[in-house]
Order: structure tokens, then C-alpha cells, then sequence
């Protein structure tokens, strides 16, 4: 089945590559913007593998019109990118015409190509400045997100109907404020439980503040998955994928939907109650037009009482398929996180927005022979295209990603794209997998 289905299999849908503006723009003072967090973090001492940073990354601040022309070669109808925060809003709190102009300019290269664009507003480049207040941890965040949200509405609302507000907050908290793996490198239990409930409050503040502007545009938002499963059948195993479950796939989801925080699966969730003030679980609630999926791998885990607070050690299959990453290739993951979320009543639309595979393959005579991320996608369209004919209501996808890029704390040397970046000479190559997609969007 996975190498024989169509594009058109799906019906009417949306097919689009993603990127994240700090990853692939480079030119990180140009026309006007700012410092973010990742300006910051990645030119600290033993941050970054390699010693890398993405000063320049794929130069793509520059070369936005010739990456762009590949979408519409390829065939996709959708893009999805994120604005720069710190290129839109400078220091002193003013939108950046410069930053604004630039954005609207790739807005309407890609609609006179008739690419929907998928805008996300918070792709983790908060600011600076913002940081050095406390940055998510800091509640007075919410009021700045939202005021940021309205720039953009203004700015891009005659251009763009569709907005993602955050991209993956389990992952850019947890990273940034609790492991301080990521920027901006806090490690602190109670600098991450303050920064995750501000994260949702400023979530929905910011869809309203959108949808204040113009209330006919599809505002969303993003969140990581993993599908976990138990090692076993037994009751330790179950709870402890119960916890796993609720801090990676529903702690940021069920309180939106007025479910509050999932602390019955994982009780230390409970910790994040102390930052809860009067109003605050109703002013977290938001009915999004949909729900982006991010979702890579899969994860089993197994009991554990050695391992403190979550009480789980992830187990790993020694002979299953992995990326570069180490990430297992499990398909079967996909058909169960969206059969998860489509059995929220609350949730009326799912959108895969990130789903890609990273390896080291570098050109052979101007070739990348990548046919292990032709045949994941392959695999994985092949459960989304069944839990489609099985109701769940999944709209779209999105390959992570267009171009190979700046993959945070690994640096260069994982390369998820379609297209392979030589970045010492900017050269751009096709890899087999684009002329796949191509083959499978159009025919051709």
C-alpha cells in the first residue's frame, strides 16, 4: 500500500514543507532586528555541537526567492514558516516596518504561486530583552505576546488565514527552562512549571488577540507528540506510560480544552498549581480551528525507581530502523496519536505539521541518494491515509522540512530537508526524496 498511494488518494488536502525562521534565515542584525535567546545561547561555550551557530545558517534571509520557487516546483499548495519575534518588535517594543516588509513579501510570492501560507508566530526566538525580564517565566509575558499577536494580525491579515500561535511549548520549555539544553538554558523545576502555565495563558491571548483583528481567520497552534507504549503489560509499565503520555501529549493540550492539567496520570504536575492565580484555567481555554501534530518517532518505556520524579526509562529496540538521530522509524505511531487526539470531542480538525526524517547524506556527483527518508514518508502516509478513511479529521501535512538547516543544540549534522544546503558554498541540490514528492504531488 505505502508505495503505491497518490496525492490525490487523500481528497482534497493540504501538502506543504515547513521551516522555522532561526533555523535557515541567518543575517541576524539585518534591517533592524534584534538579538534572540539562540543569537545568544549559541555562541556560549559548549552549547552547540561543533561549536556551531546559525549566523548564517542557509543564508535564506537573503535567498528566500529562490528556496521559495522550490515549493511550487515540487508541488506543495501549503508552507508553513514562522516569523522572527525579534525581527517584527524591536527593543523598545515597536513593530519593525523593515522586518514587517520582508514577511509580506514572501506572503505574496507564495500566494501568486497559489501556496497557502501557514504562519507561525512563536517558532522559540523569543527576544532578549524579553528574556532578561524572565522570559517565559516572567508572567508579564502574556501581555507582550498578545500585544506582539496584534502587530502581526495587522500586519498580515489581508495576506495570511491561517496562524499557528506556538510550536512545540513541551519541547522549547522543558528544553529551555528545566534541562537547559536549549536556549535560554535555565535548569529549574520552578522556572519551568511558571513558564508552562504563561506559555498557555499568552497561547490563548495571543489566538484572541488574532481573532479580535479578524475574526474570520483560522488561528491554531502546535504541539509535540510521541506515541508511547508500555514495555509490558504490567500495571507499573502501564503508569509510567500514563505519566510519559501526560507531560508529552496532553499537558499542554488538555487545559486549552478546559480539562485542566492532566495531574491525575502524573500528580507531580501538581506543582504547576502554585502559578495558577483567579480566572487563569478559563483564560487558558481557546477553541482553535485546528490542531498541528509534530510528531518523528515513538517512544516505550518501562518502570523505573531510579529515575526520580517521572519513575520511567525509555527502552530501546536494537533492531528497529532509526535516523541519524536515533529516533526509531515506527509508523504505526502516526495512526495512533491522530486517533488519540480525533477521540477529543473539542477538537474538530488535526493537522500534521511536522513529520520529516534526518540523515548525513551528502551529495554524490551533485545527487543525494536519501531513499530512507523516501521510504519513511512512504510509511508514514500510509497510516495517515488510514486513520483519514477511518474519520479522523487530518486536513494536511507537512514535511519537515524544505531545506536542510540549523537543527539547534546538533548543529548541522543532522539534515532533515528536501533539499540539501552546502553551507560553506550556499549551493542548493535536490535530493531524490524532493523528486519523490514531486512524483507524488503531481506526477510528474
Amino acid at each position: 500500500m505505502a508505495t503505491e498511494i497518490q496525492a490525490k488518494d487523500f481528497g482534497d488536502f493540504l501538502w506543504g514543507a515547513a521551516t522555522s525562521a532561526y533555523q535557515i534565515e541567518g543575517s541576524p542584525a539585518a534591517d533592524g532586528k534584534v538579538p534572540s535567546i539562540w543569537d545568544v545561547f549559541s555562541h556560549r561555550r559548549r552549547k552547540i555541537a561543533r561549536h556551531e551557530n546559525a549566523d548564517i545558517a542557509c543564508d535564506h534571509y537573503r535567498r528566500w526567492r529562490e528556496d521559495l520557487a522550490i515549493l511550487a516546483e515540487i508541488g506543495f499548495n501549503a508552507y508553513r514558516f514562522s516569523l522572527s519575534w525579534p525581527r517584527l518588535i524591536l527593543a523598545n517594543g515597536r513593530p519593525n516596518p523593515k522586518g514587517i516588509e520582508h514577511y509580506r513579501k514572501i506572503c505574496e510570492f507564495l500566494l501568486e504561486r497559489n501556496i497557502r501560507p501557514f504562519v507561525t508566530l512563536y517558532h522559540w526566538d523569543l527576544p532578549q530583552w524579553l528574556e532578561d525580564k524572565g522570559g517565559w517565566a516572567y508572567r508579564g509575558i502574556v501581555d507582550y505576546f498578545a500585544d506582539y499577536a496584534a502587530v502581526v494580525a495587522k500586519a498580515f491579515g489581508d495576506l495570511v488565514n491561517d496562524f499557528i500561535v506556538l510550536n512545540e511549548p513541551m519541547v522549547f520549555l522543558t528544553l529551555g527552562y528545566l534541562l537547559g539544553v536549549h536556549a535560554p538554558g535555565r535548569r529549574s523545576l520552578r522556572k519551568f512549571f511558571a513558564a508552562s502555565h504563561h506559555a498557555l495563558l499568552a497561547q490563548a491571548e495571543a489566538a484572541r488577540a488574532l481573532k479580535a483583528e479578524k475574526s474570520s481567520l483560522r488561528v491554531g497552534t502546535t504541539i509535540s507528540a510521541t506515541a508511547v507504549y508500555p514495555a509490558s503489560g504490567s500495571k507499573r509499565d502501564v503508569q509510567a506510560a500514563e505519566r510519559f503520555d501526560a507531560i508529552y501529549n496532553t499537558f499542554y493540550l488538555e487545559p486549552v480544552l478546559g480539562r485542566g492539567y492532566p495531574t491525575a496520570k502524573f500528580p507531580f504536575l501538581r506543582r504547576i498549581e502554585r502559578f495558577v492565580q483567579a480566572g487563569d484555567m478559563e483564560r487558558v481555554r481557546f477553541d482553535f480551528s485546528f490542531w498541528g501534530i509534530n510528531t518523528y518517532t515513538r517512544q516505550v518505556v518501562r518502570a523505573s525507581r531510579l529515575v526520580p520524579i517521572a519513575r520511567w526509562r525509555q527502552v530501546k529496540n536494537p533492531t528497529a530502523a532509526k535516523n541519524c538521530l536515533g529516533w526509531e522509524v515506527f509508523p504505526r505511531g502516526l495512526y495512533d496519536l491522530l486517533k488519540k487526539y480525533a477521540a477529543y470531542p473539542e477538537i474538530r480538525e488535526l493537522i500534521v505539521t511536522e513529520n520529516g526524517y534526518a540523515d548525513e547524506m551528502t551529495p554524490v556527483a551533485g545527487r543525494v541518494v536519501d531513499h530512507g527518508r523516501i521510504h519513511y514518508h512512504q510509511q508514514y502516509l500510509a497510516e495517515l491515509l488510514r486513520a483519514q478513511r477511518e474519520g479522523v479529521p487530518v486536513k494536511g501535512y507537512f514535511v519537515w522540512s524544505l531545506l536542510d538547516n540549523f537543527e539547534w543544540a546538533e548543529g548541522f549534522r543532522p539534515r532533515f530537508g528536501l533539499v540539501y544546503v552546502d553551507y560553506l558554498t550556499g549551493r542548493r541540490f535536490w535530493k531524490d526524496s524532493a523528486f519523490w514528492w514531486r512524483k507524488f504531488l503531481t506526477g510528474q
